[in-house]
Protein backbone atom coordinates (compact mmCIF):
# COMPACT_ATOMS: atom_id res chain seq x y z
CA UNK A 1 0.00 0.00 0.00
CA UNK A 2 1.72 3.45 -0.74
CA UNK A 3 1.36 6.82 1.09
CA UNK A 4 -1.72 8.97 1.03
CA UNK A 5 -2.37 11.12 -1.72
CA UNK A 6 -4.25 14.18 -1.28
CA UNK A 7 -6.75 13.54 -4.57
CA UNK A 8 -6.52 10.58 -6.86
CA UNK A 9 -7.82 11.28 -10.31
CA UNK A 10 -9.13 8.37 -12.25
CA UNK A 11 -8.89 8.86 -15.69
CA UNK A 12 -5.77 10.04 -18.19
CA UNK A 13 -8.09 11.96 -20.70
CA UNK A 14 -8.39 15.47 -21.12
CA UNK A 15 -10.45 16.04 -18.66
CA UNK A 16 -8.95 14.11 -15.63
CA UNK A 17 -5.93 16.08 -16.84
CA UNK A 18 -6.87 19.17 -16.82
CA UNK A 19 -8.37 18.51 -13.25
CA UNK A 20 -4.89 17.24 -12.08
CA UNK A 21 -3.21 20.33 -13.94
CA UNK A 22 -5.28 22.63 -11.74
CA UNK A 23 -4.87 20.83 -8.92
CA UNK A 24 -0.99 21.04 -9.07
CA UNK A 25 -1.17 25.10 -8.90
CA UNK A 26 -1.56 24.20 -4.84
CA UNK A 27 -0.07 22.35 -2.32
CA UNK A 28 -1.19 19.00 -2.41
CA UNK A 29 -0.34 15.29 -3.10
CA UNK A 30 -2.13 14.37 -6.53
CA UNK A 31 -2.02 11.10 -8.49
CA UNK A 32 -3.76 10.17 -11.82
CA UNK A 33 -4.26 6.79 -12.31
CA UNK A 34 -4.85 5.19 -15.81
CA UNK A 35 -5.60 2.21 -17.06
CA UNK A 36 -4.02 2.02 -20.48
CA UNK A 37 0.43 2.42 -20.89
CA UNK A 38 -0.47 6.17 -22.29
CA UNK A 39 -2.26 9.47 -21.56
CA UNK A 40 -4.97 10.27 -23.89
CA UNK A 41 -5.77 6.85 -25.50
CA UNK A 42 -9.54 6.83 -24.62
CA UNK A 43 -12.25 9.51 -26.15
CA UNK A 44 -9.27 11.86 -26.51
CA UNK A 45 -7.39 10.56 -29.42
CA UNK A 46 -10.25 9.76 -32.13
CA UNK A 47 -12.47 12.84 -31.93
CA UNK A 48 -13.36 15.97 -33.89
CA UNK A 49 -10.03 17.95 -32.52
CA UNK A 50 -12.78 21.58 -32.34
CA UNK A 51 -12.79 24.06 -29.84
CA UNK A 52 -16.74 24.65 -30.17
CA UNK A 53 -17.71 28.51 -29.80
CA UNK A 54 -20.43 27.40 -27.38
CA UNK A 55 -23.81 28.35 -28.85
CA UNK A 56 -25.11 25.12 -29.91
CA UNK A 57 -25.76 23.63 -26.41
CA UNK A 58 -28.99 24.86 -24.31
CA UNK A 59 -28.19 27.26 -21.85
CA UNK A 60 -30.38 25.40 -19.35
CA UNK A 61 -27.78 22.52 -19.78
CA UNK A 62 -24.77 22.57 -18.13
CA UNK A 63 -22.52 21.70 -21.07
CA UNK A 64 -24.17 24.84 -22.55
CA UNK A 65 -23.21 26.76 -19.84
CA UNK A 66 -19.36 25.56 -19.56
CA UNK A 67 -18.71 25.26 -23.03
CA UNK A 68 -17.82 29.41 -23.82
CA UNK A 69 -15.98 29.28 -19.75
CA UNK A 70 -13.77 26.83 -21.32
CA UNK A 71 -13.33 28.10 -24.64
CA UNK A 72 -11.83 31.26 -23.93
CA UNK A 73 -8.74 29.63 -21.75
CA UNK A 74 -7.39 28.47 -24.89
CA UNK A 75 -5.29 31.52 -26.07
CA UNK A 76 -3.79 31.41 -22.71
CA UNK A 77 -3.36 27.70 -22.43
CA UNK A 78 -1.42 27.47 -26.06
CA UNK A 79 0.81 30.46 -24.67
CA UNK A 80 1.80 28.65 -22.06
CA UNK A 81 1.45 24.73 -23.37
CA UNK A 82 2.29 24.88 -26.38
CA UNK A 83 0.24 22.24 -27.81
CA UNK A 84 -1.52 23.31 -31.46
CA UNK A 85 -4.48 25.73 -31.00
CA UNK A 86 -5.98 28.00 -33.96
CA UNK A 87 -8.46 29.80 -33.48
CA UNK A 88 -9.97 29.69 -37.14
CA UNK A 89 -13.50 30.19 -36.80
CA UNK A 90 -16.21 28.51 -37.39
CA UNK A 91 -19.67 28.41 -39.90
CA UNK A 92 -22.87 26.53 -39.48
CA UNK A 93 -24.14 26.67 -43.21
CA UNK A 94 -27.71 26.90 -44.00
CA UNK A 95 -29.07 25.52 -47.50
CA UNK A 96 -32.48 26.05 -46.89
CA UNK A 97 -34.55 29.47 -46.43
CA UNK A 98 -36.34 28.17 -43.45
CA UNK A 99 -33.35 27.62 -41.84
CA UNK A 100 -32.59 31.06 -41.11
CA UNK A 101 -34.72 30.90 -38.39
CA UNK A 102 -32.83 27.89 -36.22
CA UNK A 103 -29.23 29.94 -37.15
CA UNK A 104 -31.68 32.69 -35.57
CA UNK A 105 -32.40 30.67 -32.44
CA UNK A 106 -28.73 29.31 -32.39
CA UNK A 107 -27.18 32.91 -31.83
CA UNK A 108 -29.81 33.92 -29.08
CA UNK A 109 -28.67 30.80 -27.24
CA UNK A 110 -25.17 31.57 -27.56
CA UNK A 111 -25.97 35.03 -26.34
CA UNK A 112 -27.50 33.20 -23.24
CA UNK A 113 -24.39 31.08 -22.73
CA UNK A 114 -22.70 34.32 -22.54
CA UNK A 115 -20.90 33.79 -26.43
CA UNK A 116 -19.87 37.37 -27.63
CA UNK A 117 -18.76 36.57 -31.22
CA UNK A 118 -21.61 35.55 -33.29
CA UNK A 119 -22.47 36.82 -37.07
CA UNK A 120 -25.27 35.80 -38.98
CA UNK A 121 -24.16 35.72 -42.68
CA UNK A 122 -25.58 36.10 -46.29
CA UNK A 123 -24.94 34.02 -49.18
CA UNK A 124 -22.27 36.44 -50.57
CA UNK A 125 -20.29 37.29 -47.49
CA UNK A 126 -20.08 33.22 -47.05
CA UNK A 127 -18.53 32.83 -50.52
CA UNK A 128 -16.38 35.45 -50.14
CA UNK A 129 -14.43 34.07 -47.19
CA UNK A 130 -15.07 30.59 -48.27
CA UNK A 131 -15.16 30.31 -52.34
CA UNK A 132 -15.54 26.63 -52.24
CA UNK A 133 -18.54 25.85 -50.52
CA UNK A 134 -21.53 24.48 -52.24
CA UNK A 135 -22.72 28.11 -53.84
CA UNK A 136 -26.27 26.66 -52.88
CA UNK A 137 -25.88 28.31 -49.05
CA UNK A 138 -28.27 30.61 -48.45
CA UNK A 139 -26.71 31.73 -44.35
CA UNK A 140 -24.45 30.68 -41.80
CA UNK A 141 -24.16 31.52 -38.24
CA UNK A 142 -20.21 32.36 -38.13
CA UNK A 143 -18.57 32.28 -34.25
CA UNK A 144 -14.80 34.23 -34.58
CA UNK A 145 -14.01 32.44 -31.54
CA UNK A 146 -13.83 28.73 -32.51
CA UNK A 147 -11.27 26.62 -33.36
CA UNK A 148 -9.13 23.61 -33.74
CA UNK A 149 -6.20 22.14 -31.82
CA UNK A 150 -4.64 19.10 -31.32
CA UNK A 151 -6.36 16.97 -28.48
CA UNK A 152 -3.83 14.35 -27.73
CA UNK A 153 -1.37 16.68 -27.94
CA UNK A 154 -3.32 19.25 -25.39
CA UNK A 155 -3.38 16.45 -22.91
CA UNK A 156 0.08 15.44 -23.21
CA UNK A 157 0.70 18.89 -22.49
CA UNK A 158 -1.08 18.98 -19.63
CA UNK A 159 -0.09 15.89 -18.08
CA UNK A 160 3.56 17.00 -18.57
CA UNK A 161 2.87 20.26 -16.83
CA UNK A 162 1.16 18.51 -13.91
CA UNK A 163 4.18 16.47 -13.37
CA UNK A 164 6.62 19.24 -13.67
CA UNK A 165 4.48 20.51 -10.64
CA UNK A 166 4.38 17.43 -8.57
CA UNK A 167 1.56 15.27 -9.85
CA UNK A 168 2.39 11.74 -10.10
CA UNK A 169 1.12 10.02 -12.83
CA UNK A 170 0.26 6.04 -12.62
CA UNK A 171 -0.28 4.57 -16.22
CA UNK A 172 -1.30 1.00 -16.43
CA UNK A 173 -3.71 1.20 -13.23
CA UNK A 174 -6.81 0.01 -13.67
CA UNK A 175 -9.24 0.85 -10.73
CA UNK A 176 -10.93 -2.39 -9.81
CA UNK A 177 -12.76 -1.31 -6.20
CA UNK A 178 -12.99 1.66 -4.38
CA UNK A 179 -13.74 1.57 -0.63
CA UNK A 180 -14.30 4.53 2.09
CA UNK A 181 -12.83 3.60 5.45
CA UNK A 182 -13.97 4.90 8.86
CA UNK A 183 -11.22 7.78 9.34
CA UNK A 184 -13.20 8.92 5.83
CA UNK A 185 -9.91 7.72 3.54
CA UNK A 186 -10.50 5.65 0.28
CA UNK A 187 -9.07 2.69 -0.57
CA UNK A 188 -8.58 2.49 -4.56
CA UNK A 189 -7.58 -1.25 -5.20
CA UNK A 190 -5.36 -1.52 -8.54
CA UNK A 191 -3.72 -3.49 -10.90
CA UNK A 192 -0.54 -2.19 -9.98
CA UNK A 193 -0.88 -1.50 -6.38
CA UNK A 194 -3.88 -0.36 -3.38
CA UNK A 195 -3.39 4.05 -2.88
CA UNK A 196 -5.47 5.91 -0.54
CA UNK A 197 -6.69 9.19 -0.92
CA UNK A 198 -8.81 11.78 1.20
CA UNK A 199 -10.63 12.44 -2.54
CA UNK A 200 -11.35 10.90 -5.22
CA UNK A 201 -12.59 12.47 -8.82
CA UNK A 202 -14.06 9.47 -11.23
CA UNK A 203 -13.22 11.41 -14.66
CA UNK A 204 -13.01 7.61 -16.76
CA UNK A 205 -14.67 8.91 -19.52
CA UNK A 206 -16.54 5.87 -20.85
CA UNK A 207 -15.60 3.51 -17.64
CA UNK A 208 -17.07 6.86 -15.70
CA UNK A 209 -20.44 4.84 -14.88
CA UNK A 210 -18.74 1.56 -13.79
CA UNK A 211 -16.30 3.26 -11.58
CA UNK A 212 -19.10 5.42 -10.00
CA UNK A 213 -20.60 2.30 -8.84
CA UNK A 214 -17.68 1.30 -7.04
CA UNK A 215 -17.68 4.19 -4.45
CA UNK A 216 -21.53 5.90 -4.66
CA UNK A 217 -24.96 5.83 -5.42
CA UNK A 218 -25.35 6.24 -9.32
CA UNK A 219 -28.47 6.97 -11.26
CA UNK A 220 -27.17 6.97 -14.48
CA UNK A 221 -25.79 5.04 -17.12
CA UNK A 222 -23.13 5.54 -19.71
CA UNK A 223 -23.77 4.95 -23.45
CA UNK A 224 -20.79 5.20 -25.75
CA UNK A 225 -21.95 6.63 -28.83
CA UNK A 226 -19.53 5.89 -32.16
CA UNK A 227 -18.96 8.72 -34.79
CA UNK A 228 -16.62 7.57 -37.96
CA UNK A 229 -14.51 9.98 -39.63
CA UNK A 230 -12.52 10.62 -42.89
CA UNK A 231 -9.07 11.91 -42.90
CA UNK A 232 -7.27 13.09 -45.58
CA UNK A 233 -3.33 13.85 -46.33
CA UNK A 234 -1.27 16.55 -45.04
CA UNK A 235 -1.86 20.05 -46.60
CA UNK A 236 -5.69 18.66 -48.24
CA UNK A 237 -7.36 20.96 -45.78
CA UNK A 238 -6.03 24.53 -46.42
CA UNK A 239 -8.15 25.19 -49.14
CA UNK A 240 -11.14 25.31 -46.07
CA UNK A 241 -10.61 28.65 -43.80
CA UNK A 242 -12.95 27.86 -41.13
CA UNK A 243 -14.36 25.08 -39.49
CA UNK A 244 -17.71 23.96 -41.48
CA UNK A 245 -20.71 22.61 -40.16
CA UNK A 246 -23.99 21.72 -41.91
CA UNK A 247 -27.39 22.45 -39.58
CA UNK A 248 -27.28 20.13 -36.18
CA UNK A 249 -29.49 17.22 -34.44
CA UNK A 250 -30.45 16.15 -31.80
CA UNK A 251 -27.47 13.42 -32.55
CA UNK A 252 -24.36 15.46 -32.62
CA UNK A 253 -23.33 18.88 -34.63
CA UNK A 254 -23.79 17.99 -38.50
CA UNK A 255 -21.17 16.32 -40.63
CA UNK A 256 -17.84 18.51 -40.52
CA UNK A 257 -15.46 19.37 -43.04
CA UNK A 258 -12.55 21.02 -41.48
CA UNK A 259 -8.78 21.29 -41.59
CA UNK A 260 -6.65 19.91 -38.83
CA UNK A 261 -4.73 22.18 -36.76
CA UNK A 262 -1.80 20.23 -38.66
CA UNK A 263 -3.52 20.75 -42.26
CA UNK A 264 -5.29 17.85 -42.92
CA UNK A 265 -8.78 17.58 -44.27
CA UNK A 266 -11.08 15.90 -41.61
CA UNK A 267 -14.79 14.69 -42.44
CA UNK A 268 -17.05 13.58 -40.02
CA UNK A 269 -18.54 12.33 -37.55
CA UNK A 270 -21.75 10.06 -37.54
CA UNK A 271 -23.36 9.01 -34.74
CA UNK A 272 -24.17 5.98 -33.71
CA UNK A 273 -25.42 4.37 -30.16
CA UNK A 274 -23.17 1.53 -29.64
CA UNK A 275 -25.03 0.02 -26.25
CA UNK A 276 -22.24 -2.19 -24.19
CA UNK A 277 -20.18 -2.20 -27.10
CA UNK A 278 -16.76 -0.33 -28.05
CA UNK A 279 -15.27 -1.57 -31.03
CA UNK A 280 -13.40 1.49 -32.62
CA UNK A 281 -13.44 -0.33 -36.07
CA UNK A 282 -14.90 1.71 -39.73
CA UNK A 283 -17.21 0.62 -41.84
CA UNK A 284 -17.85 1.35 -45.57
CA UNK A 285 -21.31 2.06 -45.54
CA UNK A 286 -20.97 4.55 -42.68
CA UNK A 287 -18.15 6.31 -43.90
CA UNK A 288 -19.70 6.35 -47.30
CA UNK A 289 -23.15 8.05 -45.98
CA UNK A 290 -20.59 10.32 -44.08
CA UNK A 291 -18.54 11.64 -47.65
CA UNK A 292 -22.17 12.33 -48.98
CA UNK A 293 -23.46 14.32 -46.53
CA UNK A 294 -19.75 16.29 -46.76
CA UNK A 295 -20.44 16.84 -50.30
CA UNK A 296 -23.27 18.94 -49.57
CA UNK A 297 -20.92 21.54 -47.86
CA UNK A 298 -18.27 21.26 -50.76
CA UNK A 299 -17.73 18.94 -53.96
CA UNK A 300 -14.30 19.93 -53.79
CA UNK A 301 -13.15 16.45 -51.91
CA UNK A 302 -10.55 14.29 -53.35
CA UNK A 303 -11.02 10.78 -52.90
CA UNK A 304 -7.59 10.23 -53.90
CA UNK A 305 -6.31 12.59 -50.94
CA UNK A 306 -7.83 9.78 -48.30
CA UNK A 307 -5.41 8.70 -45.83
CA UNK A 308 -6.81 6.62 -43.19
CA UNK A 309 -10.35 6.07 -41.17
CA UNK A 310 -10.89 6.54 -37.23
CA UNK A 311 -13.51 5.78 -35.24
CA UNK A 312 -14.31 7.35 -31.73
CA UNK A 313 -16.56 7.19 -29.07
CA UNK A 314 -18.37 9.86 -26.86
CA UNK A 315 -19.61 8.67 -23.12
CA UNK A 316 -23.24 9.84 -23.74
CA UNK A 317 -24.82 9.89 -20.00
CA UNK A 318 -28.94 8.91 -19.88
CA UNK A 319 -29.15 12.79 -18.53
CA UNK A 320 -28.34 13.99 -21.98
CA UNK A 321 -25.67 16.34 -19.89
CA UNK A 322 -22.11 16.54 -17.92
CA UNK A 323 -22.37 15.07 -14.41
CA UNK A 324 -20.00 17.14 -12.50
CA UNK A 325 -21.04 16.39 -8.59
CA UNK A 326 -20.18 15.41 -5.41
CA UNK A 327 -21.61 12.04 -4.77
CA UNK A 328 -23.39 11.07 -1.39
CA UNK A 329 -20.30 9.68 -1.02
CA UNK A 330 -18.66 12.52 0.16
CA UNK A 331 -14.93 13.29 -0.77
CA UNK A 332 -16.45 11.13 -4.30
CA UNK A 333 -17.02 13.58 -6.96
CA UNK A 334 -18.20 12.35 -10.29
CA UNK A 335 -17.14 13.98 -13.76
CA UNK A 336 -18.79 11.62 -16.14
CA UNK A 337 -21.07 11.81 -19.37
CA UNK A 338 -18.42 14.32 -20.58
CA UNK A 339 -19.14 14.11 -24.13
CA UNK A 340 -18.94 17.17 -27.18
CA UNK A 341 -18.57 19.76 -25.81
CA UNK A 342 -16.23 17.92 -23.35
CA UNK A 343 -12.72 18.84 -25.31
CA UNK A 344 -13.63 23.01 -25.36
CA UNK A 345 -15.06 22.78 -22.01
CA UNK A 346 -11.95 20.83 -20.31
CA UNK A 347 -10.16 24.06 -18.41
CA UNK A 348 -13.87 25.34 -17.10
CA UNK A 349 -14.62 21.32 -16.02
CA UNK A 350 -11.03 21.64 -14.07
CA UNK A 351 -12.10 24.85 -12.37
CA UNK A 352 -15.70 23.80 -11.10
CA UNK A 353 -13.94 20.52 -9.65
CA UNK A 354 -11.86 22.36 -7.59
CA UNK A 355 -14.29 24.85 -6.26
CA UNK A 356 -16.33 20.94 -5.65
CA UNK A 357 -12.77 20.02 -4.07
CA UNK A 358 -12.81 23.02 -1.80
CA UNK A 359 -16.92 23.22 -0.56
CA UNK A 360 -16.11 19.63 0.26
CA UNK A 361 -13.28 20.35 2.71
CA UNK A 362 -9.48 20.23 0.62
CA UNK A 363 -7.37 23.14 1.17
CA UNK A 364 -6.11 24.89 -1.76
CA UNK A 365 -2.47 26.93 -0.58
CA UNK A 366 -1.34 28.26 -3.92
CA UNK A 367 2.19 27.22 -4.99
CA UNK A 368 4.81 29.83 -5.14
CA UNK A 369 6.53 28.48 -7.43
CA UNK A 370 4.20 26.87 -9.68
CA UNK A 371 5.36 26.81 -13.49
CA UNK A 372 2.79 27.33 -16.18
CA UNK A 373 5.20 27.24 -18.98
CA UNK A 374 5.60 23.87 -21.05
CA UNK A 375 7.78 23.68 -24.12
CA UNK A 376 6.75 22.69 -27.18
CA UNK A 377 7.90 18.99 -28.64
CA UNK A 378 6.92 20.15 -32.34
CA UNK A 379 6.14 22.98 -34.05
CA UNK A 380 3.56 23.37 -37.26
CA UNK A 381 5.44 23.04 -40.07
CA UNK A 382 5.89 23.61 -44.26
CA UNK A 383 7.22 20.36 -45.49
CA UNK A 384 10.83 20.61 -46.79
CA UNK A 385 11.52 19.70 -50.51
CA UNK A 386 12.15 16.29 -50.49
CA UNK A 387 15.60 15.98 -52.43
CA UNK A 388 16.64 18.51 -49.26
CA UNK A 389 15.70 15.52 -46.55
CA UNK A 390 16.87 12.78 -48.41
CA UNK A 391 20.66 13.37 -47.56
CA UNK A 392 19.19 13.40 -43.44
CA UNK A 393 17.41 10.08 -43.65
CA UNK A 394 21.21 8.40 -44.16
CA UNK A 395 22.81 10.08 -41.52
CA UNK A 396 24.01 8.67 -38.67
CA UNK A 397 22.70 8.84 -35.14
CA UNK A 398 22.36 12.60 -34.58
CA UNK A 399 19.50 15.04 -33.81
CA UNK A 400 18.83 15.96 -37.34
CA UNK A 401 18.52 12.48 -38.80
CA UNK A 402 15.14 12.20 -40.05
CA UNK A 403 13.27 9.11 -38.70
CA UNK A 404 9.71 9.92 -40.67
CA UNK A 405 10.08 11.26 -44.29
CA UNK A 406 6.61 11.69 -44.62
CA UNK A 407 6.25 14.24 -41.42
CA UNK A 408 9.96 14.85 -41.26
CA UNK A 409 10.28 14.35 -37.90
CA UNK A 410 13.93 14.34 -36.74
CA UNK A 411 15.66 11.98 -34.09
CA UNK A 412 16.10 14.76 -31.79
CA UNK A 413 12.12 15.66 -31.24
CA UNK A 414 11.60 11.98 -30.71
CA UNK A 415 14.12 11.85 -28.03
CA UNK A 416 12.84 15.05 -26.60
CA UNK A 417 9.53 13.43 -26.27
CA UNK A 418 10.84 10.67 -24.53
CA UNK A 419 12.03 12.36 -21.89
CA UNK A 420 9.65 15.15 -20.43
CA UNK A 421 8.24 12.90 -17.43
CA UNK A 422 6.10 10.37 -19.01
CA UNK A 423 8.17 7.15 -20.12
CA UNK A 424 6.78 6.37 -23.78
CA UNK A 425 6.54 2.41 -24.21
CA UNK A 426 5.12 2.57 -27.49
CA UNK A 427 5.24 3.57 -31.09
CA UNK A 428 1.64 5.55 -30.92
CA UNK A 429 3.12 7.36 -28.19
CA UNK A 430 5.67 8.50 -30.23
CA UNK A 431 2.77 9.23 -33.47
CA UNK A 432 1.03 11.18 -30.82
CA UNK A 433 3.75 13.33 -29.71
CA UNK A 434 5.82 14.01 -32.92
CA UNK A 435 3.51 12.98 -36.05
CA UNK A 436 5.72 10.30 -36.49
CA UNK A 437 4.03 7.69 -38.80
CA UNK A 438 1.23 9.83 -39.56
CA UNK A 439 1.78 10.71 -42.85
CA UNK A 440 1.14 8.83 -46.40
CA UNK A 441 3.12 5.44 -45.45
CA UNK A 442 1.09 5.30 -42.45
CA UNK A 443 4.55 4.44 -40.14
CA UNK A 444 6.18 1.75 -42.82
CA UNK A 445 9.05 3.20 -43.30
CA UNK A 446 9.63 4.52 -39.62
CA UNK A 447 8.12 2.29 -36.62
CA UNK A 448 10.73 -0.06 -36.45
CA UNK A 449 13.20 3.32 -36.25
CA UNK A 450 10.99 4.82 -33.71
CA UNK A 451 11.13 1.47 -31.65
CA UNK A 452 14.83 1.08 -31.88
CA UNK A 453 15.11 5.04 -30.59
CA UNK A 454 12.69 3.82 -27.50
CA UNK A 455 14.62 0.82 -27.04
CA UNK A 456 18.31 2.59 -26.66
CA UNK A 457 16.95 5.59 -25.23
CA UNK A 458 15.26 3.05 -21.72
CA UNK A 459 17.53 0.73 -22.14
CA UNK A 460 14.55 -1.96 -22.23
CA UNK A 461 13.21 -3.96 -25.07
CA UNK A 462 9.44 -2.90 -26.03
CA UNK A 463 6.99 -5.36 -28.32
CA UNK A 464 5.01 -2.91 -29.87
CA UNK A 465 1.95 -5.41 -28.89
CA UNK A 466 0.30 -2.82 -27.22
CA UNK A 467 0.31 -0.34 -30.67
CA UNK A 468 -2.94 -0.16 -33.02
CA UNK A 469 -1.29 -1.91 -35.56
CA UNK A 470 -1.45 -5.22 -32.91
CA UNK A 471 -5.43 -3.93 -31.96
CA UNK A 472 -7.76 -5.86 -34.52
CA UNK A 473 -9.55 -3.41 -34.75
CA UNK A 474 -11.05 -3.37 -38.64
CA UNK A 475 -10.32 0.04 -40.91
CA UNK A 476 -11.63 0.63 -44.19
CA UNK A 477 -8.64 1.52 -46.52
CA UNK A 478 -8.16 3.62 -49.52
CA UNK A 479 -9.25 1.14 -51.96
CA UNK A 480 -12.46 -0.06 -50.49
CA UNK A 481 -13.79 3.92 -50.06
CA UNK A 482 -12.38 4.78 -53.44
CA UNK A 483 -14.13 1.98 -54.85
CA UNK A 484 -17.45 2.65 -53.11
CA UNK A 485 -17.45 6.36 -53.78
CA UNK A 486 -16.69 5.84 -57.78
CA UNK A 487 -19.46 2.92 -57.65
CA UNK A 488 -22.29 5.84 -55.95
CA UNK A 489 -20.59 8.51 -58.39
CA UNK A 490 -21.36 6.02 -61.39
CA UNK A 491 -25.08 5.15 -60.05
CA UNK A 492 -25.57 8.92 -59.79
CA UNK A 493 -24.49 9.78 -63.45
CA UNK A 494 -26.50 7.20 -65.11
Amino acid sequence: MTGLFDVIVVGGGVVGLAIARELSRYQLSIAVAEQCPDVAMGVTKANSAIVHGGYAESHKKLKGRLCYQGRREYARLEEELHFGFDPIGSLVLAFEEEQRRELEALMENGRKNGVPDLELWDRKKILEREPLVNPDVKYALYCAGAGVCSPYEFAIALAENAIANGMKLLLNTKVTAISKEEDGIFTLSTTSGVYRARYVVNAAGLGSEEVSRMAAQTDFQIVPRSGEYLLFGRDTGKKFHHVLFQMPTKMGKGILVTRTYHGNLLLGPDAVDERGQSDTSTHGERLLRIYQEATLTSDQLDIRQFLRSFTGLRPVSTTDDFIIEETSTLGFINVAGIQSPGLTSSPAIAKMVRDILSDAGLSLREKEDFCPERKPVIHRKEMRPVQEILPLVDLPSCPEKIICRCEQVTEGEIVDCLHRGIQVTTVDGVKRRTRASMGWCQGTFCRPRIKAIIEREYGIDISGEEDFVHSGVNRVGKNEITALIQAMEAEKNR
